[in-house]
């Protein structure tokens, strides 16, 4: 009898670097389930998954919704065991350009919601499914550990991720699921589009590998930590962008 392929979800799974890292999975042999807000997104992540040989589906989720998060779970618990999930789905986009005392409570509360709060939601609902081992994968950003300017929203809920991951990372670590983030740099892709000039310089000009960063870049980090290899790592935040930060 051949043994179904182990279910990885990749949050935000229909663009950009979830895109990326949901194709990796793909390509690696796991079973990839692409949660994803917009469905057009998510289902042709999936298709291209299939289309390459692998094994996909799309699921709908909104990570700000409690109820929609839950129906993810119950949509996964017939399929048995999730050995991996990945964190990805967050608000980017059109978040940069004022002071912190410029920002809203409104625009505050919304980052907090979807960035903080969704990747937490996301692990306490899939939690009952997880496999022993099992992997976490939450994705950050370097903005919190740079301490970008006129973006203290972004980065003070990238900054609860990181300190999130570590909480989960020893609450977990008993039940042999190790917990760990990736601090992507600033990456060429659409959410990007629209972030200043400057800023995209300023990562041009102190990066130790000059080139702009492209999702490909990430994948492989985030595939060794979703492997059988990254079993006695965890708590741990793996910065992949071009040395612009070193810690």
């Amino acid at each position: 009898m051949t043994e179904r392929p182990r279910t990885v979800v990749v949050t935000g799974g229909g663009r950009g670097l979830g895109e990326a890292m949901a194709r990796r999975a793909g390509a690696d042999g796991y079973r990839v389930v692409v949660a994803e807000l917009n469905e057009e997104w998510g289902r042709r992540t999936a298709a291209a998954i299939q289309e390459a040989g692998g094994e996909a589906e799309f699921a709908p989720l909104d990570i700000a919704d409690p109820a929609s998060v839950e129906a993810l779970a119950a949509r996964l618990a017939p399929y048995g065991t999730v050995h991996g999930l990945v964190n990805n789905a967050a608000l980017a986009n059109g978040v940069g350009g004022k002071y912190f005392h410029d920002i809203d409570v409104e625009a505050w509360d919304r980052l907090m919601t979807v960035n903080a709060r969704g990747p937490w939601l996301v692990a306490k609902h899939l939690l009952p499914l997880m496999s022993c081992p099992g992997r976490i994968v939450n994705i950050a950003s370097d903005a919190a550990l740079y301490g970008s300017p006129r973006l203290a929203h972004y980065i003070a809920s990238k900054g609860a991720v990181i300190a999130l991951t570590r909480a989960m990372a020893r609450e977990l670590g008993p039940e042999g699921i190790t917990v760990n983030a990736v601090a992507p740099g600033l990456t060429e892709v659409e959410a990007t589009r629209d972030v200043p000039a400057e800023r995209h310089a300023l990562y041009a000009h102190n990066r130790a590998i000059p080139r702009s960063q492209q999702p490909d870049d990430l994948v492989g980090a985030v595939a060794f930590l979703l492997g059988a290899e990254s079993g006695y790592l965890t708590g741990q935040v793996i910065a992949v962008n071009g040395g612009f930060t070193m810690h």
